[in-house]
């Protein structure tokens, strides 16, 4: 396969689901549209409802919101006014922005290997602390932290510093000992969780996730949402989510993306690709200076992927004829 120009375009670097939304799902949303002038609830009543039922939770603790990434944003906000935000050197890429835009400091510490460094991220926690971002599994490294390492981890950081454990692909974790962080929270009095029906759900045309967080944080993070936001479709999407047969449809749907994972990462390995093990629904090549030329030859060939320069490419797990194209292409240029 030579890098020349296509007009067909394989997209790989953003996460999303190769599935399209359930059709139950695409019901809601269609009949939600004869109510498109009405404004949508603003507390989320029913969807809270819910999640509070689904998580075994009191509604008062569960935060509805523009995504996982969106809610993120309303806690770094809110959970002031101590200057600094500690997150690993190597995560998600709009930790920086959140940070930035809520007129904190990033407090970035480098990883172990494609994990978190806890002990270094426990010995970074100051008096200026904020809070402390973990997302895990972790983008774009696909790392997933285990129990043990996290209970110290927690057991190390002051009770008076949230930790907010991102949850974005908690629906593609395999490893038994990576553990749900509602256990967590359940333990912890600092910490929080988010999570978003973006991902393994398809839903992230509606913009919707949720947090659970310590009910005293709450009233403080509701302050800084938008008002009437999520929609009225969002919200409906989501609450049907919650349904048994739509959550047997969707184990079943993760199951086929994380054995599309499992099989485009042994291909990688036989090409001679270092890929690293994931617990995501994305791969990681660590292809250091070539990062940038090789997603350039990618792009050129019709296949995007997620590059940062220097460090490696992140690689979205898509449709069977995708994921092929694309083991074809990194073999012909890796290999």
């Amino acid at each position: 396969m030579t890098s020349v120009e296509t007009d067909r375009l394989d997209d790989l670097s953003m996460n999303e689901t190769p599935y399209p939304p359930l059709p139950s799902l695409r019901r809601v949303v269609e009949e939600g549209a004869a109510r498109l002038h009405r404004y949508p609830d603003r507390l989320a009543g029913a969807l809270t409802a819910g999640l509070a039922r689904e998580l075994g939770v009191d509604p008062g603790s569960i935060l509805v919101g523009p995504g996982s990434a969106g809610l993120c944003q309303h806690l770094v906000q809110a959970l002031g006014p101590r200057p600094e935000v500690v997150h690993a050197a190597l995560s998600f890429e709009g930790y920086p922005l959140i940070v930035r835009n809520a007129g904190a400091t990033a407090v970035p510490v480098p990883m172990d290997g494609h994990g978190h460094d806890l002990p270094a991220m426990a010995a970074a926690v100051t008096a200026r602390t904020r809070c402390v971002l973990v997302c895990n599994p972790n983008n774009p490294t696909g790392a997933a932290l285990r129990r043990a390492e996290l209970v110290d981890f927690l057991d190390r950081v002051p009770a008076d510093v949230p930790v907010v454990v991102d949850e974005a692909y908690r629906h593609f974790v395999t490893d038994p000992d990576v553990p749900d962080a509602m256990d967590l929270y359940r333990a912890y009095p600092n910490v929080c969780v988010l999570r978003t029906f973006s991902k393994a759900y398809g839903l992230a045309a509606l913009r919707i996730g949720y947090a659970v967080v310590p009910p005293a944080l709450a009233m403080a993070v509701r302050v800084v949402g938008m008002v009437f936001f999520p929609g009225s479709l969002g919200q409906a999407a989501a609450l049907r989510a919650l349904e048994p047969d739509v959550t047997g449809e969707l184990e079943r749907r993760c199951a086929a993306v994380v054995a599309a994972r499992d099989r485009l990462a042994d291909g990688l390995r036989e090409a001679g690709v270092a890929v690293p093990p994931s617990q995501a629904n994305f791969l990681w090549l660590p292809l250091g200076e070539r990062a940038g030329a090789f997603a350039g030859a990618a792009r050129a060939a019709g296949i995007l992927v997620a590059a940062l320069d220097g460090r490696g490419v992140r690689v979205t797990v898509g449709s069977d004829e995708a994921n092929d194209r694309f083991l074809a292409f990194a073999r012909d240029h890796l290999g």
